[in-house]
């Protein structure tokens, strides 16, 4: 993008920058219109897995049958098919209204909906604190998008010891974990003993999909 930078003393100067990509993504379960996000576009099989995953629509990778990615005229449409096992869990779940990230709140139709018990944590955090800093020191490197643009969030899986060992990112946060647990899911990759870093505040939304994923602990901005 080009764009003008005025100078203190009122001079003016042309200069360009990168800016992010950001795409209505619809998300179709089953041949059933669910959600329609607005993310960027790279990485949307991940975001699929992950986004259904802390959707409560599927428990592990082997219940979704299949993951397809279109591109449309004006969007992308993500394309998903559910075994059998979960395909009643759609009704409940149905989306009536546009929502602007997954944050797994938006157009809930019901109270009871939005605010379900979490399932109790199997795993907890057993590390060290220093772990958190060394990762949050390697994570700027481990953006590439976050460089060019200055503007994505990003999202780590990190080892015990602050170890950054994948990194998804996104304009929206609750993008930017999905594809992390959706990509960590497809590699049948666990999270060991080791810990979630975010780029984002914390939020409700962003606790409730590391539990949901089993992180044992989530550290942000």
């Amino acid at each position: 993008m080009k764009f003008e930078q005025i100078g203190a003393d009122g001079s003016t100067e042309m200069r360009s920058r990168a800016i992010p990509e950001e795409v209505p993504v619809a998300i179709e379960c089953n041949g059933l219109g669910y959600a329609v996000l607005m993310a960027s576009p790279g990485d949307l099989l991940d975001l699929g897995y992950g986004f259904a995953l802390t959707e409560r629509l599927i428990d592990r990778a082997d219940d979704m049958l299949d993951a397809e990615v279109h591109a449309l005229e004006h969007g992308m449409l993500l394309r998903l098919t559910l075994s059998p096992r979960v395909a009643d869990r759609l009704s409940d779940r149905i989306r009536h209204r546009t929502a602007d990230s997954s944050c797994g709140l938006c157009g809930i139709e019901s109270l009871e909906q939005a605010l379900r018990p979490l399932p109790a944590r199997q795993r907890r955090w057993a590390g060290e604190d220093h772990a958190v800093f060394v990762a949050l020191e390697a994570l700027e490197a481990a953006q590439p998008l976050g460089a060019a643009t200055h503007a994505v969030h990003a999202a780590a899986a990190c080892a015990a010891d602050g170890t950054i060992r994948r990194v998804r990112e996104d304009v929206g946060r609750h993008n930017a974990f999905d594809k992390l647990i959706g990509g960590m899911l497809r590699e049948g990759m666990g999270w060991d003993d080791g810990f979630a870093l975010l780029t984002s505040r914390c939020s409700y939304e962003l606790v409730e999909k590391g539990v949901l994923s089993g992180c044992p602990m989530l550290a942000t901005i």
